[in-house]
Parts: C-alpha cells; structure tokens; sequence
C-alpha cells in the first residue's frame, strides 16, 4: 500500500516523531469535531441537486465546497481525516476537491493501514510503485474474500440452527492461519447481521488468539450492536457406564450472552467451548437463541 520511505511509514500525518505517542490520548476527545465536520461536509453534498452531485463527484467536488474549506489549515485536515475509518475517508473524499486531495494522501492510508493491520505496516514499503490507497483496498479486499470462505463453512456446517463444536473449533482455526487482525474482526464478523454463531466465533478468536483486552472488546461489542445477543450452548456427556451397564446420555444446557463471556462471567461455558473438542465423552452444540438466528 505504500512506495514512501521508511521515515514516513514510521509516521502518522500531520506529527513529528516526538508527538506521534500523544496521537491516541487526543483520539476520543476530538471524536465529536471529527465527526461535525465530516456531517457538514456530507450534508452541503446533499443538498445538491442529483444533477449537481452526480458532476461533483465526477469532477472530484465543487468550487464552492473548495472555497469553503480552503480556509482550513492542510495539516489539521489530515489531523481530523486520520481519526476517520476508512469508509468515512472515502465518503469524505466525494465532497469536494479539497478533501479528495486529503483524503488521497498517502500519509492517511499509511495511518489508516497502520491501525488495522500493525504487525504488518512496514509490508508498504514492498510495493513502491501502487498507490498507498489501493494497497490499502486490495489487502482489504484480500481479507474479505478469505474471511468469506470461513463464513460459507460455518453457514454450511450449521444444521437446524445448531453448530458442532469440532466445525466451530475449525473456522477459529482457519482465522487465526489468515492472521485476521482485529479490525477485519470487527468489519465482517462483529456485524450485526451476520449469525450470531459467527459473532461468538470472532470473539473467542479475539480472546484466545489476540488475546485482546477486556475493555476493548467490551466497546467493540457495544458498538457493534451484539452485546446482548445469546447462544445457547448444549452439552451432552456419553457413553456413561455404571458397573458395566450403560446409563442414559448427560445433558446439559446454558444461554448465556457475548457481553458475559467478555466480562468472565461464564467462564465455565468458555472453557467448555475450548476444552469440548478435547474429550471424546462429550458432544457439544452451539446454537442460535431466539430472533439471534439471523
């Protein structure tokens, strides 16, 4: 995604190396401003005529929005484009032809690739001659396509709503070899429309293999809008026998939330699901709860 020097891979837009550190601290604090002005921005392109914005984002924006937004310093627009996810920047980028520049530069894709994908920025360094933008929509368009592979197994694997747990071991499995940051988590599995299935099965990759912290998975949840959903997790123990003689199959069940599980509140479910695919004496099921199914 990126063909700049290392000094500039190493740097966030708009900071100098000393206050890159201090970039976080401010993040949430100017998420408001942020966000006002990326409203404005949107709604002057609304009130266009159709005619008038189909022009503007051929011609990359209008005169006017340019004139409007000249006044504002190129490196506080950086500053403010760099809080954005990457779907903003590019709904940003149609508004005028000042924020197509901005939301164009290489030092916000860097950035933007940087958060998704920190194990790997210094990879941009690889490609000198593709924009940093497209290195950035290719690699995401990469991840999608793997990620979707995983999604068909599971929906496939799934019969009368319920999951088998070496099918849900297996897609944590086939994750964890693509090395799933935890954004592209949060992108297509933490959807709200996905299975909630799906949902568990990004989250306990995220707990087992990012090992991300409670706080912000909790948030990621929450802003997901999957907190509250459940699955109901079946346990049966089998081949039972006492004094020789067979004993009937052990059942057992629980409903229990994604927002518990992040919260340690069910531990003992969440060792059930990593410790099922172990004991051969056990046959364990996950299914949907509920309007969860879809």
């Amino acid at each position: 995604m990126k063909g700049q020097p290392m000094e500039k891979l190493t740097m966030l837009p708009g900071g100098s190396p000393e206050t890159q550190g201090a970039v976080q601290a401010p993040r949430r604090r100017t998420f408001h401003t942020t966000t006002s002005f990326l409203y404005s921005a949107r709604e002057s392109s609304r009130r266009l005529p159709r005619r008038g914005r189909s022009e503007m984002e051929r011609d990359g924006g209008s005169s006017g929005l340019d004139l409007r937004w000249s006044y504002l310093p190129r490196d506080l627009a950086l500053d403010i484009v760099s809080l954005l996810e990457a779907s903003d920047v590019c709904s940003l980028g149609i508004c005028s032809r000042f924020w197509r520049d901005i939301c164009s530069s290489d030092s916000i894709w860097i950035a933007l690739y940087g958060r998704r994908w920190p194990s790997e920025d210094r990879r941009l360094v690889a490609s000198p001659s593709q924009e940093c933008k497209a290195f950035y929509m290719n690699k995401h368009k990469k991840m999608a396509s793997a990620v979707s592979a995983v999604i068909k197994y599971v929906e496939e694997s799934t019969r009368s709503g319920s999951l088998e747990i070496h099918f849900y071991v297996k897609a944590i499995g086939d994750l964890t070899s693509m090395k799933l940051g935890f954004r592209d988590v949060q992108l297509i599995l933490f959807r709200r429309e996905q299975n909630v299935l799906l949902n568990l099965i990004g989250f306990h990759y995220c707990i087992s293999f990012l090992e991300i912290p409670t706080v912000d998975l909790m948030e990621a949840l929450e802003i997901c809008q999957i907190l509250e959903r459940q699955v109901c997790v079946r346990w049966f123990m089998l081949c039972r026998r006492f004094y020789g003689f067979p004993m009937p199959n052990e059942h057992h069940s629980h409903i229990v939330s994604l927002g518990d599980l992040a919260m340690g509140k069910e531990d003992e479910v969440f060792d059930l699901l990593n410790y099922g695919i172990t004991n051969q004496g056990m046959r364990i099921q996950i299914s949907s709860v509920g309007s969860n199914a879809t």
